[in-house]
């Protein structure tokens, strides 16, 4: 179908993309990007052949990768080569800018601060949206006193403190994912907006090669972002052509990103099948972080044979693999199973109220030797598998941070209402 007649009034043009309604679709817009590279808030300007399809290749494989995280982002989905789809917002004038390595601008506003420079943690700047006046480094005090409002939301201390927070998480997200690529994420723009539908604060506009300062290896010599269009002495046919050549390699990798590094596995061990209900909630709980879960019933006590047959058919296919023991009254499952294999095994027991508190000390006090962890809750133990496959699988680590600060927020807009209730 020909979806040029749904494309209603264009809403807003920027340097490098244009914002259209969707007539068929309210609440959604379609960014579409332009062929055209800027620097230095647009006194260089140039156009460069196929920069539109890299820029959108480049934004939706970074949103699709922070989406499946947890992040809310205004992207729907990828509509063509050039454009995207996303949740119509109102825009927060703001430049949220995050570095974990001083250069470039930082360098000219804190002299005495060396190229290179680690901030850990993160340092967090703002810059307001103002061409005007190049775009002027805001205070939290002056982004406070400014009382934006958008679609129906003041940008308070809540507000503030969600942005804030949000950008950390994005640039921990994105810094982890190109690490696997073996590429230090130097520093980030990113911009917010309140969707107009839901009123919730969501990453909006773009992230892409304008976004970032990216340096394989760690090396600026080799840097694959924009700088190396800003930097140019003179714009020649084969300066743009290098530019190009750069992009591109960004926006070919940044698909490597979304793919895992590592296999994994839990495997749910029970002693009968009484512990369904509870194995179910790991295994529910594995899913969401995109973690494969196996369940298998089998006794140590009554089968101890078996338990070391299936331990073995785990052990042989080089699955990367937690084993999780669910058994009631006493546990001799977790505790054999730890004693028989490198791989770490979770107790997780069903425990009772009547003999709770006397049958959980068979998942605590183990005979020397024995390294295996308990941990009560079904979902805990599952994100504790999950933080173990996390040191090597980025994806699965992104899902655990997205999660964390999610919690975070919700946390933070229910004291949010409560307040509004109490007042």
């Amino acid at each position: 179908a020909d979806t040029a007649e749904l494309v209603g009034q264009k809403l807003n043009e920027g340097k490098t993309k244009q914002i259209f309604e969707l007539l068929d679709q309210p609440g959604l817009v379609l960014v579409q990007s332009k062929d055209q590279i800027t620097a230095g808030n647009a006194v260089r300007k140039d156009q460069m052949e196929g920069k539109a399809a890299i820029a959108n290749k480049t934004t939706s494989c970074v949103f699709q990768l922070l989406q499946e995280s947890g992040i809310k982002t205004a992207f729907v989905k990828q509509h063509s080569d050039t454009a995207f789809i996303a949740a119509h917002c109102e825009m927060i004038p703001i430049e949220w800018v995050c570095r974990r390595v001083a250069t470039g601008s930082f360098l000219k506003r804190n002299p005495g601060v060396k190229e290179g420079y680690r901030f850990s943690p993160l340092k967090m700047e703002m810059f307001f949206k103002d061409d005007a006046n190049n775009d002027p480094q805001w205070s939290e005090e002056q982004l406070l006193e400014a009382k934006f409002c958008l679609a129906g939301l003041t940008i308070g201390q809540c507000e503030v403190d969600i942005m804030n927070h949000s950008t950390v998480a994005i640039f921990e997200i994105l810094e982890k994912a190109w690490a696997t690529q073996n590429c230090t994420l130097v520093d980030m723009k990113i911009e917010f907006g309140v969707n107009v539908k839901t009123q919730e604060i969501v990453l909006a506009d773009v992230i892409d090669n304008d976004s970032w300062r990216l340096w394989p290896a760690g090396d600026r010599s080799q840097q694959k972002d924009k700088q190396v269009y800003r930097d140019l002495k003179e714009v020649t046919p084969e300066a743009m052509q290098m530019v190009k050549r750069n992009f591109e390699w960004v926006s070919e990798r940044v698909k490597l990103l979304l793919k895992p590094q590592a296999s994994s596995r839990v495997v749910v061990l029970m002693g009968s099948t009484s512990d369904m209900a509870h194995c179910e909630k790991i295994r529910k709980a594995c899913t969401f972080y995109g973690i494969p879960c196996v369940l298998r019933v089998t006794s140590a006590h009554k089968g101890p044979d078996e338990t070391l047959r299936i331990k073995a058919e785990y052990e042989g296919d080089g699955i990367p693999t937690v084993f999780v023991a669910v058994a009631g009254r006493s546990n001799g499952l977790g505790p054999v199973m730890s004693g028989n294999t490198a791989y770490p095994v979770i107790n997780c027991p069903p425990l009772t109220p009547d003999w709770g508190s006397q049958d959980v000390w068979s998942s605590l006090r183990m005979p020397s030797g024995l390294g295996c962890s308990t941990v009560l809750s079904p979902e805990a133990s599952a994100q504790f598998a999950a933080q173990i496959f996390g040191l090597s699988d980025h994806l699965v680590w992104c899902k655990l941070r997205a999660s964390m600060l999610n919690t975070w927020v919700s946390l933070k807009l229910a004291d949010k209402k409560l307040q509004a209730c109490s007042l």
